[in-house]
């Protein structure tokens, strides 16, 4: 029968091991408590206690050493992770562990799931935005079988752990194994709503618009345009070839038409990129990565693009089409279509990607002035 006494004292002494940095694996630490006290776990292991006993324990050191100010760190956290989450968009990362749980304490990681069959796509991200990252391979035995993680620590100022997992895993029920149950994640959006629900006034545009002043928003573009290299169409609807040919034809066209039209430029040139993070659903994706960085006026084009063929080839519902005809951009949303359209020449001569996101930039300077 296991002795709770006994179970409590194990808990405490783990606990402290991990509070204090001493060990990071709940087993390494249960195990050396239990020796420490004498006590042969592989014969009583009912005095084990469950991860979730220690993990509440370091909770109430966190409490005792750091007070009211590991709730400030937890909200800092949970802001730099949305941060970091908006970077990585394309990668469809999920904020999981104790930033999301509120279970910090004073040293915690930021820990995110990214998705992507390619790990080079998140490291040469992470060197676009000058952030030191080193990729790490752990090999976990469990229940006898053995699997390998890949893992990317990300130092800034806090530290980063990124596990990349195959795009196929995005709906997969990964188990926690603090509760044995379905890990707690948040997705950009869930995220924002957390912090909106601790925090009625919080507008994450606002709070982050510093930060994302650090990043340069065309490298952001560029980040996200180069990909669709790779992304091949279908020669039904697209004869021109990959997805980034197809983009740089689009925005030659509105070069023509609006040269001095910056919002609509973005727009035709960044109307696609959600095709290299979900082929399935490139418009929500395009807008999810691309949140923050474009005015009202660019995301309206680029979110209702694939509504404005609809619209023109009689599919789209009465309703919707009653929205679109009243908006202010309709005219511009049904030329963006034309362009669209148009752009699928093969062997059309465009410029280079850095050229198109040269004249953007030049015309946005221009406007400051």
């Amino acid at each position: 029968m296991a002795d709770e006494r006994v179970r409590r004292q194990i808990a405490f002494l783990a606990a402290q091991m991990m509070y204090q940095r001493l060990e990071t694996e709940y087993f390494t630490a249960k195990r050396k408590a239990a020796k420490s006290l004498g006590v042969d776990y592989r014969h009583r292991p009912g005095d084990l206690p469950a991860n979730r006993e220690i993990r509440d324990q370091i909770q109430a050191f966190a409490r005792m050493h750091e007070g009211p100010k590991r709730l400030d760190n937890l909200r800092e956290m949970r802001l730099a992770a949305l941060r970091m989450m908006r970077l990585l968009a394309r990668f469809r990362p999920r904020l999981i562990g104790s930033v999301l749980t509120g279970h910090v304490r004073k040293g915690s990681d930021i820990d995110l799931h990214v998705f992507t069959d390619s790990l080079a796509l998140v490291t040469d991200a992470l060197d676009e935005l000058a952030l030191p990252h080193e990729v790490q391979q752990k090999r976990v035995v469990k229940h006898g079988e053995a699997r390998v993680f890949t893992h990317v620590q990300v130092e800034d100022k806090f530290h980063y752990e990124l596990t990349v997992y195959p795009e196929d895993k995005l709906s997969y029920v990964f188990k926690s194994s603090i509760t044995g149950k379905a890990i707690e994640r948040a997705s950009i959006a869930e995220l924002e709503d957390l912090l909106k629900a601790e925090d009625p006034d919080f507008d994450p545009d606002t709070v982050l618009e510093v930060e994302f002043e650090m990043l340069d928003r065309f490298e952001l573009f560029r980040m996200l345009l180069q990909p669709l290299e790779g992304v091949k169409q279908s020669a039904k609807w697209h004869p021109e070839g990959d997805a980034l040919y197809h983009s740089l034809q689009v925005f030659e066209l509105a070069r023509e038409e609006r040269p001095y039209d910056e919002e609509f430029l973005i727009a035709a040139l960044l109307h696609d990129v959600g095709k290299a993070i979900d082929p399935s659903n490139h418009v929500e994706a395009a807008l999810q990565a691309l949140e923050g960085t474009i005015t009202e006026r660019t995301e309206f084009l680029i979110a209702h693009h694939m509504d404005a063929h609809a619209y023109q080839d009689g599919t789209l519902g009465a309703r919707a089409r009653t929205r679109l005809q009243n908006h202010e951009d309709f005219e511009d949303l049904m030329l963006l279509r034309e362009l669209d359209r148009r752009g699928r020449v093969s062997g059309a001569l465009v410029g280079e990607l850095s050229e198109a996101l040269a004249f953007i930039r030049d015309l946005e300077d221009t406007d400051g002035d």
